[in-house]
């Protein structure tokens, strides 16, 4: 394993998954041996997704359907987070998320006419004019805060990108003049938290995904650094962003054999 890659003192590492470890329902190649091959070594792994479409227990299933040995516990997610928030606040919520992601939601008491939050997620295809104005209506004028799971603004999907929960959030925004609170990346509070589950200060922590300003650039503005892999969303347009990465990639197996990209 080869860790001259990774910027001086930096111990644990966390992983983007949707076009970093995986596409679709297919393990990218190189990836599992190098998950593998970081845990023999001892190195602290965390993973991370701004999937707002099921909960942390789904995911941990689906990584090792596709061979990754996770538990849900090593696992950061939007809803859970945002979960723990409400849980710890006692607040009522109106929930804009898909059913599978409803688990991470346990213990919130649920109100869908005067909540205290109105928390938006990745709907897909449910979201409809009406949805939309529902939420819209619940913090306009029931006064509901409004959280966002995420400023993603796309993902890449077998059947090419895809809007994610951000440009619902940010049309929310706009429409009542209010800042959401958003729980996932790029949002610094969500990289601290993965700092902080591994017991680490963030430059300690590496970053490895594939959106160069969700995944990298938000890292490294969050003070952890950010290697960029040429997988998943990546284009090669994002080499001219004006962020510059800790390290570019071909794909994460570079981690194994200490190439790094040109």
């Amino acid at each position: 394993m080869s860790t001259e890659l990774l910027p001086a003192g930096v111990r644990a590492i966390a992983f983007d998954l949707d076009g970093t470890l995986y596409e679709g329902d297919d393990a990218l190649p190189g990836a599992r041996e190098t998950v593998r091959a970081l845990r023999a070594r001892g190195v602290a792994l965390r993973f991370l997704t701004n999937t707002t479409s099921k909960c942390r227990a789904s995911i941990a299933e689906k990584l090792v359907r596709l061979g990754f040995e996770v538990e849900p516990d090593q696992i950061l997610s939007p809803p859970f987070v945002a979960g723990e928030f409400l849980r710890s606040s006692n607040a009522s919520a109106s929930l804009f998320v898909q059913e599978a992601a409803l688990p991470d939601f346990l213990g919130v008491r649920r109100d869908a006419q005067r909540p205290d939050w109105v928390v938006v997620g990745d709907l897909a295809q449910q979201w409809t004019f009406e949805t939309l104005n529902h939420a819209f209506r619940l913090v306009q004028v029931g006064g509901a805060g409004l959280i966002g799971l995420g400023r993603t603004r796309y993902w890449q999907t077998t059947a090419g990108l895809q809007l994610d929960a951000g440009p619902f959030v940010a049309a929310l925004e706009y429409a009542t003049g209010r800042k959401a609170r958003v729980f996932g990346k790029p949002e610094p509070d969500f990289f601290h938290a993965v700092a902080g589950s591994l017991g680490c200060e963030p430059a300690a922590v590496a970053v490895v995904g594939d959106d160069v300003r969700t995944d990298v650039g938000a890292a490294i503005e969050a003070g952890l650094a950010g290697v960029l892999v040429r997988t998943g969303k990546f284009r090669p347009a994002d080499l001219d962003s004006g962020i510059e990465p800790d390290a570019v990639l071909s794909s994460v197996a570079d981690l194994l054999t200490g190439h790094v990209d040109s």
